[in-house]
């Protein structure tokens, strides 16, 4: 059986599986629904919908780590994090950086940076924003009053100061041109001088939607700030704004799936499997938004493991893993597949050609077996050479993925073990370096080369950053800090193909594949406009029938 083949068997096996599931929470269902109907004399399903004409439910796949942007560092807080806060700068679809809560911004010298702010804004308690609450935000991720992984992205800031109501001055310590991105969207968000570490409970800030609730694992309610300074198109005659969101929890794709059926939800952005998303299709009352995404799928190793720490062996499992065969028939060919962190055609990615100079991992089984042979992993008589435990969270494609990869790496003689929690558990696991691999996403963060540094420099360990692997090569961030301080995006690229390259072939991690955004949502709900980012931006200015 050829290894395409291995692969299409996997996908067949997991998704009949997943399928059996769907059939039998289905028919669950409708046994619940028709018990109640008999009790209750009226009601058609196990849950009905509540929420007013102007409310809509969308689903996400796990409660948010903080809602506070300066201390949230998953995808979740990213999301929903954005609709609470503004930034002071906004990336457009290119990934440019354009004014947002400071119009304009310059620098007068090296290791100064003066922004000037949008007058007339106010936070969702009435407050003014003032440069005060802007200093005030960028020094509490430097001052040590908050543990953060996010203090890493301003290590150079030396301090932030008002100048003037509307004026503020952030000096360096060392030059950064990464700043601008570090107080973006989707990273960054302006919070009230005085915010402490709880803040994230309650949190108020200048953005779009107001916070009103939030239960762990069950959903967050967001709704519309009335006074938001950014002014929107209006929605077609007869429809009219989204005024409520229930961003409610559901962990499991196959009851997302099942709530989109049912019309008991309104909207999942990314969160069902590309095989129920083709089902979903069929649904005359749901629609399916399909776009190009920046978000990239990748794998971790902690490089301090006794199994791992030889690069030849991470090399080997690169080598034993067939991405295109995943991409085709696991992704339907809703990918691409991903050599680098940051996305195609981002200004400072290193191209196929620059990184197949030095490293180059198409799959090839015999070429695995050899690297860990000289790697001093034999066969034994099973044909094992070594066991390896996958780390994962619930999430369904990521799970079905996993099981992709068990099948192609045992050719290679590679037990692959898997261990999947829910993403608060796996998270902290991961953070903490409780793993030999894991699977996870980089969203928002790998739009910016600073992404190398985050994740991969040495002064980037949790809780300062996101090298959860331990990696660590002086000549790396030796380049890294260069980079950082190079004005000349030209000067400043070639040393970014340079970390690149290394990375390559040190491979501290495994870039995958983009998928593409897909929002599937019910016909109620229109004017959605995707973002390469994946944002919940487009709920802004989407409308209700």
């Amino acid at each position: 059986m050829s290894a395409a083949d291995g692969v299409r068997k996997a996908v067949r096996f997991a998704n009949a599986h997943l399928s059996a599931q769907m059939r039998a929470r289905r028919w669950g269902t409708r046994l619940c629904g028709w018990v109640i109907v008999i009790v209750c004399l009226g009601l058609v399903g196990c849950r009905g919908r509540v929420e007013d004409p102007s409310t809509v439910v969308m689903i996400i796949e796990s409660s948010p780590n903080n809602l506070d942007l300066r201390q949230g560092t998953d995808a979740q807080s990213a999301r929903l994090g954005s609709l609470i806060f503004d930034a002071l700068v906004k990336k457009d679809d290119h990934y440019n950086l354009q004014p947002w809560l400071a119009t304009s911004w310059e620098q007068p010298d090296a290791l100064t940076w003066v922004f000037h702010l949008r007058d007339g804004v106010r936070f969702q308690d009435g407050s003014p924003l003032t440069a005060e609450d802007v200093a005030y935000t960028i020094n509490s991720l430097i001052d040590g009053s908050l543990v953060t992984g996010k203090s890493g992205n301003f290590a150079s800031v030396l301090k932030a100061e008002a100048r003037d109501r509307l004026t503020v001055v952030v000096h360096m310590k060392r030059p950064d041109e990464g700043l601008l991105f570090n107080v973006s969207d989707g990273l960054f968000g302006v919070v009230p001088k005085g915010a402490g570490k709880e803040f994230g409970l309650h949190p108020v800030g200048t953005g779009p939607f107001q916070f009103v609730s939030a239960v762990q694992d069950k959903d967050v309610i967001l709704e519309r700030n009335p006074n938001y300074w950014a002014t929107s198109p209006p929605p077609p005659p007869g429809a009219h704004r989204i005024e409520r969101v229930r961003f409610e929890v559901v962990p499991d794709a196959i009851t997302s799936a099942l709530e989109l059926q049912k019309g008991s939800a309104d909207l999942a952005s990314n969160v069902v499997t590309l095989d129920m998303v083709h089902e979903l299709k069929r649904n005359p009352n749901l629609r399916v938004e399909t776009g190009l995404g920046s978000q990239v799928f990748y794998l971790t190793f902690n490089v301090t493991d006794p199994l791992l720490k030889d690069r030849r062996v991470r090399q080997a499992v690169a080598c034993a893993i067939d991405r295109q065969a995943i991409v085709r028939d696991l992704w339907r060919s809703q990918a691409r597949i991903a050599n680098t962190l940051l996305p195609i055609g981002h200004w400072a990615a290193a191209t196929d050609a620059e990184l197949a100079q030095v490293a180059n991992y198409p799959h090839d089984v015999a070429r695995a077996q050899r690297l860990l042979e000289e790697a001093g992993f034999h066969a034994g008589k099973d044909g094992v050479r070594l066991t390896i435990t996958l780390k994962t969270s619930t999430d369904e494609s990521t799970r079905l993925m996993a099981m992709v990869l068990q099948q192609q790496m045992r050719a290679a003689g590679i037990r692959l073990n898997i261990r999947s929690a829910e993403f608060g558990t796996f998270y902290s696991d991961v953070t903490r370096g409780a793993f030999q691999m894991y699977a996870l996403k980089w969203i928002d963060s790998n739009e910016d080369p600073d992404i190398f540094r985050y994740a991969y420099a040495s002064e980037s360990f949790p809780p300062k950053g996101g090298n959860r692997g331990r990696y660590s090569n002086p000549k790396v961030d030796a380049l890294l800090k260069t980079a950082s301080a190079e004005t000349d995006q030209a000067k400043r690229r070639v040393e970014y193909t340079e970390v690149q390259k290394i990375l390559a072939e040190d491979l501290p991690g495994i870039p995958l594949w983009y998928p593409n955004n897909e929002v599937v949502h019910t016909r109620r709900v229109e004017g959605i406009q995707q973002r390469g980012s994946g944002s919940f931006d487009f709920l802004r200015d989407a409308w209700v029938k």
